[in-house]
């Protein structure tokens, strides 16, 4: 069932996020940063505290960040969020992306809310794979990889107190966040056990077994926790920090803030606020959240840091901050001491932000260009100040491509800048830059991670430089990730991160191709950055049955940066689906087959993922009547183009068009997913959409959401009453019934059967209707395993002239991904004329 998601869902994502630029430039923080003195004071008594906290939960945005905020800067404990998953199969408010691009958006958004809250971001290797009501599919189609992750995470970072978002028995609604508690609650034991995942003990990212004190559970309100002293843990996460100039509930709704992609925008509270922490497993905590773990230096046998670290404290001025340097040297000196641990590993790398922040040191490595392939050459510059009378030297430099440091000498007087420019070669063979979860393909809903000592990471940036610094006479080695900086006319100073690409870009013009007859149709290859004189050609791999003509293009890469050349692709005579590759090849023995995808927005850094030059080729029997199509975008989806690619001229509906436009032309209306959510302008001129039905139009809407909280007479969307709610189908194979088969919808122009539900991904859909009026007929019904039928997924008025239809079912995924009979129910859908028996 859902592991057959993951074929599908790749080929959805590059569909939709083809088909809109995103022109916005990226606010998100990526450059080099040196902390305020407030920042400071924190960081400083932050140094003192040896305690953690690993908190649980199965999504981007299911994490309390007001706890985290608490934790991490009020209690000053190491604070970890674990996602077991990244998100990759909800939806996406601000633009087309689905899928695992999706994920990658909503991993740096979490990473954006932790820069905010203070605490640190992990995830295991599990797939989102849409939403579930069953904690035994969930556990079934993530197999033992999710449960070894919680359990490599807790060995990794040897937490004190393990939070769980979600109560473990079925009330966090979603089987998912159910699923997340039982692996925080299994993996409390199994990470102590040698005998558990025993090979995580050896080879390289070793670690050891690791018993966390207690597990407790965030006991939320809506849960129908427990909300008494005698319930657990209560801790006030609306305290005020005067070092911040904020609550905790403040910092929280900045962080909560940068989940976009979900609309999650959030406003600060203040105020006392208490939350619960309900105890599950370990020893029980009385007075505190640490109560019975020594969270001094002394735990690692370092007291005498922890003295000199409390001095730091005490003698620490804001204005000048670099008087505490001497002491912090010191420390540093007595904690390289102590032997490698978690913890001295953990505070060697604090300390060391601490005492460059304390200097006013800033540093930075940058290249000329954004990205380069391999045998390309690279202008590197390294920037470097110290703001302060702190004696501090730059002795040597490692950079990216190259194996011999340079040697340096630079002192670094007060307030004086310096820099120097590099050349560099990027050598051979030298891997491409990709974010490591998305290197190879995953195995059903696990992604494969061929290196072990990244798993978990949010992110892994292999391109750095490392420049070392002496400090008073301390060497301090510091890596710098590699950046790309650029002036934006509006928004000034920008960073993105260095990437590795192909020479050579292979871009197809669709990821979906669909064939509604046995016609060829003409499919176009983009081929940009071959160098001047470079020979090869283009060619493209078929399924058996399918043909191209011509076979193959010869490359002239004289013709300019980019060349675009057509094949010819005949289908088979019947129903079939299959892939298309594209390739190109050079005479010099290069084999190129990969496409560049760019993710820009302004809440996040810059992403670049390269994806297969690959196609889904689909032949599917279609008769559709109709020519031009008016369409609504709502979040945003990517049914327009699908449409498109069987024969419909889309016009994309504008604001002033549903105002004060002329919609008689339109053989019929589509409303995009949650136009209803996401525009106002929607829902104040439905009235002027149902007069087009009314005057003989079609109008189809798409699923909108529900509040849980919101009460009295539904929204009217339709010429009649229905109400919206929150029930779905999640099983995207569940069966379908087909409870009026000769209605029209099911019969004109094509003839559906059982064999057209066929082939669905992640669901059937969401958010049905549950109350009609008796004007709707509900043609077709569905269900969950275990689960009553229900009706409301498809409803179907008549209304004057016209026709009126509202579904839940997901077409906004199925048709991206190439489902033929998904295809055959829209046309059928967009074909529906009026019978003449309406109001």
């Amino acid at each position: 069932m859902k592991r057959r998601l993951r074929q599908t869902q790749q080929i959805l994502a590059i569909a939709v996020a083809s088909l809109f630029a995103t022109s916005t430039t990226s606010l998100a923080v990526v450059e080099p940063e040196t902390l305020s003195s407030s920042d400071l004071a924190v960081a400083i008594e932050k140094l003192q505290f040896l305690g953690s906290v690993l908190y649980v939960a199965a999504h981007p945005d299911d994490e309390n960040t007001s706890l985290l905020a608490f934790l991490s800067r009020g209690q000053l404990a190491r604070t970890t969020y674990l996602s077991v998953t990244r998100g990759d199969g909800g939806q996406n408010l601000i633009g087309t992306e689905l899928g695992d691009l999706l994920g990658l958006i909503r991993t740096q958004e979490l990473l954006e809310a932790r820069h905010r809250d203070g605490a640190e971001q992990r995830f295991t290797r599990a797939i989102d794979f849409g939403y579930t009501k069953s904690v035994d599919e969930t556990l079934q189609v993530w197999g033992d990889e999710a449960l070894a992750d919680v359990v490599r995470a807790i060995r990794t970072l040897q937490p004190d107190v393990i939070v769980m978002r979600f109560p473990g028995d079925g009330r966090g609604g979603h089987g998912q966040h159910t699923a997340s508690a039982v692996l925080a609650t299994e993996a409390f034991d199994a990470a102590a056990d040698p005998q558990r995942f025993p090979e995580q003990l050896r080879g390289d990212g070793a670690v050891a077994p690791w018993q966390a004190t207690r597990l407790l559970w965030d006991a939320a309100r809506f849960f129908g926790g427990g909300q008494t002293a005698e319930d657990g843990i209560s801790v006030d996460i609306g305290a005020y920090s005067p070092l911040l100039g904020q609550s905790f509930t403040e910092v929280s709704a900045k962080s909560r803030s940068m989940h976009q992609s979900q609309g999650f925008g959030a406003a600060g509270a203040r105020g006392a606020s208490a939350n619960m922490l309900e105890h599950r497993k370990g020893e029980r905590a009385v007075n505190g959240l640490f109560d019975g773990v020594d969270t001094s230096w002394a735990r690692v046998g370092g007291e005498a840091v922890g003295e000199l670290l409390a001095q730091v404290a005490t003698t620490f001025e804001p204005r000048t901050p670099h008087l505490v340097v001497p002491k912090l040297l010191e420390a540093r000196s007595k904690l390289q001491k102590l032997g490698s641990s978690v913890w001295t590993r953990h505070k060697i790398v604090e300390l060391d932000r601490v005492l460059l922040s304390a200097c006013g040191v800033w540093l930075e490595a940058t290249a000329a260009t954004p990205e380069a392939s391999e045998g390309g050459t690279v202008e590197l510059r390294l920037r470097a100040i110290n703001r302060s009378p702190i004696s501090v030297e730059l002795t040597a430099a490692r950079l990216p491509f190259e194996v011999a440091r340079h040697e340096l000498a630079v002192p670094l007087p007060n307030n004086e800048a310096w820099e120097q420019r590099f050349s560099v070669v990027v050598p051979p063979k030298t891997e491409t830059t990709q974010p490591y979860w998305l290197e190879s393909p995953p195995d059903g809903a696990v992604y494969r991670v061929a290196d072990s000592t990244k798993i978990g990471l949010p992110e892994s940036h292999s391109l750095q430089a490392r420049v070392t610094l002496v400090v008073e006479g301390s060497e301090i080695e510091v890596p710098l990730p590699l950046l790309y900086r650029w002036t934006d006319r509006v928004e000034g100073e920008r960073y993105r991160v260095f990437g590795v690409v192909p020479q050579i870009d292979v871009k197809l013009a669709s990821a979906v191709e669909v064939f509604a007859d046995d016609s060829p149709k003409l499919v176009t290859v983009s081929v940009s950055g071959a160098e001047p004189e470079t020979q090869g050609e283009v060619s493209l791999r078929l399924p058996s049955g399918w043909r191209a003509d011509p076979i193959v293009v010869p490359l002239v890469s004289s013709s300019g940066p980019s060349q675009d050349v057509s094949f010819a692709v005949h289908p088979p005579s019947d129903a079939s689906t299959g892939t298309l590759v594209a390739e190109v090849r050079t005479s010099s023995g290069g084999s190129y087959s990969s496409s560049k995808t760019t993710i820009e927005y302004r809440h996040i850094p810059v992403q670049t993922v390269l994806r297969p030059s690959e196609a889904r080729l689909v032949r599917v029997e279609l008769e559709r009547r109709g020519d031009l199509v008016g369409y609504v975008h709502g979040a945003g989806d990517a049914v327009p183009e699908a449409l498109r690619q069987i024969g419909y001229r889309v016009a994309l509906l504008s604001d002033d068009d549903l105002i004060s436009g002329d919609l008689s032309g339109y053989d019929a209306i589509v409303l995009g997913i949650r136009a209803y959510n996401a525009r106002p302008v929607v829902l104040e001129n439905n009235h002027r959409l149902l007069a087009y039905v009314e005057a003989g139009g079609t109008l189809i809407g798409q699923y909108n959401t529900v509040s849980r909280r919101r009460q009295g007479p539904p929204i009217t969307y339709g010429p009649f009453p229905f109400r919206v709610s929150r029930d779905r189908v999640s099983v995207e194979d569940a069966p379908v019934s087909l409870l009026l088969p000769e209605h029209p919808l099911l019969t004109t122009p094509n003839r559906i059967t059982a064999a057209d539900f066929d082939g669905w991904v992640q669901e059937r859909g969401l958010y049905f209707p549950n109350e009609w009026d008796d004007r709707y007929s509900a043609p077709i019904a569905s269900h969950d395993p275990g689960e009553p039928d229900l009706a409301g997924g498809l409803l179907y008025a008549e209304h004057g002239k016209g026709v009126y239809i509202y579904t839940g079912y997901s077409f906004f995924r199925e048709l991206p991904a190439g489902v033929p009979g998904a295809y055959r129910l829209f046309v059928n859908m967009l074909s529906a004329r009026a019978s003449g028996t309406g109001d």
